[in-house]
């Protein structure tokens, strides 16, 4: 299989190294907010239309656009993204005493 990506997508990573199942949430969020529209129809026959619906509510970061995008694509409610729901770890405040 060669790789189906623009290889500006993924410029920090090495593409021979990318595993395409177990990293599929990576390499899903990476393309939703770096990639061309040549790489989104890469990623859906890559992925299929219904398992992308699923992971893209997994995913822990996207960006506002993406979100839009994918909510209006997959006719789906914000709230029902993971990244929409769910705050990021935040350090707690440190102590004055």
């Amino acid at each position: 299989m060669t790789f189906p990506f623009s290889p500006s997508v993924f410029w920090d990573c090495d593409p021979a190294s990318i595993d395409f199942e177990a990293n599929r949430l990576f390499v899903i969020g990476r393309v939703l907010t770096r990639g061309l529209y040549a790489d989104w129809l890469a990623l859906k026959q890559l992925y299929g239309v219904d398992r992308l619906r699923h992971e893209v509510t997994q995913l822990r970061a996207l960006d506002p656009r993406a979100l839009a995008f994918c909510c209006v694509y997959f006719d789906l409610p914000k709230d029902s993204f993971r990244c929409f729901t769910k705050t990021p770890f935040s350090s707690p405040e440190p102590s004055l005493s």
